[in-house]
């Protein structure tokens, strides 16, 4: 893979000592015919600012419906998440767009590529919905690319790259508006190893170097340990690793919902 440039991230001291997250008693619950599940059960936890934190839990565990209360993709049926200061329950949807777009960038663990478009076009979506300049978000949409050691595969299709390319081109997206915070869901799930060694030396560059706030769902403990931090969802309850400890899953979770 070609060689990559990062920019290092620099905030204001004052603004790095404000939590980018705080989550806030979060419970969450969903519908299944007559019967009530029970996912998240009074979650609460900050993320600092630059902090790369894992969440790890059997299948089921509610990490990846924690996600995306955290990055304003659901919302939760009580409680509060205040990013960056704002709070999601007191937001419009428009407010939380604008938030999403401009601050957090989503990787998700089945790409959410679209078919039709080429990696090019697929990266260079976000900045076009945001209002930039058609030319300098193509331009920065083939800088993230082959920084990325893809830039001979531009207009490449999705169904034409590898597991572990799709996956960079997904990052790339997510970088596209610059965002100072990564959410990440199971970024190494669909990848063989070389591939997956590949998103995990790009995920340590951008929290390392370039100072990225990283909150990552994986059933991986190994990969777990390279987080500063780790919270294992276990009863719909977000419990903390000791330091320096692996997490340990516990016994199977009550309910099939993720």
């Amino acid at each position: 893979m070609a060689a990559r440039s990062v920019t290092p991230t620099s905030v204001p001291a004052a603004a790095a000592a404000e939590p980018v997250f705080q989550a806030l008693d979060l419970h969450r619950h969903f519908r299944l015919e007559k019967h009530r599940i029970e996912v998240l059960r009074g979650v609460s936890f900050n993320v600092a600012r630059g902090e790369w934190l894992a969440l790890v839990g059997r299948s089921g565990s509610g990490k990846t419906t924690l996600l995306h209360l955290l990055g304003g993709l659901d919302r939760p049926s009580t409680g509060d998440i205040i990013c960056l200061g704002q709070s999601f329950g007191a937001m419009t949807e428009p407010q939380r767009t604008a938030l999403r777009l401009h601050h957090l960038g989503h990787v998700f663990q089945r790409y959410h590529l679209f078919p039709e478009l080429n990696a090019h076009e697929n990266v260079v979506l976000p900045a076009l919905h945001w209002g930039w300049d058609r030319q300098r978000a193509y331009a920065r949409a083939a800088e993230l690319l082959g920084s990325f050691g893809l830039g001979k595969r531009l207009r490449h299709r999705p169904q034409e790259l590898s597991g572990g390319e799709q996956q960079r081109v997904a990052l790339a997206r997510a970088l596209m508006n610059e965002p100072g915070i990564i959410l990440a869901d199971e970024p190494t799930g669909n990848l063989d190893v070389a591939a997956g060694k590949e998103i995990i030396a790009l995920l340590e560059e951008l929290h390392k170097v370039a100072g990225k706030t990283i909150v990552m769902v994986t059933h991986d403990l190994d990969l777990a340990q390279r987080a500063d931090r780790t919270l294992v969802m276990r009863e719909g309850r977000a419990v903390p690793v000791p330091p320096g400890q692996r997490a340990d899953l516990g016994p199977p979770p009550f309910s099939a919902v993720s």
